[in-house]
């Protein structure tokens, strides 16, 4: 065998390599963090004003694990306050274990939510509400077993 079919065959088993290698790049799932991100971007003055908000309270909200659910604590002074709003269990390494809950406080100002909703691992838990007309954010990490 000569050195031009040395250097033919060194040549196909390079664009083989290449070739697979632009296949599994394309049909390698790509999760964006949300689908709408540029529109939220703009809209991201209300999440820092709202943050500043939630700072500012004697407390921040808790989240805890036990007896198999969820409990959500916010802060003492939103016992007595109407409140609405959204609790987002975001999980960065799979977008189908992702989780949104309507915020529905009982009268300790707390809320549980069934741990059997959300697939174990890690999460940041997103939580935006409202009361009497200010706004309120807070995100933090949590772990679910």
């Amino acid at each position: 065998m000569n050195w031009g079919y040395k250097l033919t065959i060194v040549f196909i088993v390079f664009a083989s390599g290449i070739s697979y290698l632009v296949y599994r790049c394309v049909n390698t799932p790509v999760d964006l963090v949300a689908s709408d991100y540029y529109k939220q971007e703009l809209a991201y003055q209300q999440v820092i004003d709202a943050t500043r908000n939630a700072n500012n309270l004697s407390s921040a909200a808790t989240l805890r694990e036990e007896n198999g659910a969820i409990t959500l604590r916010l802060p003492a002074e939103m016992q007595r306050q109407s409140t609405t709003g959204t609790v987002f269990f975001y999980c960065a390494s799979n977008q189908a274990k992702d989780r949104q809950v309507p915020l529905t406080l009982g009268a300790d100002g707390a809320q549980t939510i069934a741990s059997n909703l959300l697939a174990p691992g890690h999460y940041t838990v997103k939580i935006s509400w409202t009361a009497e007309g200010k706004n309120y954010f807070n995100e933090q990490s949590f772990d679910l077993r």
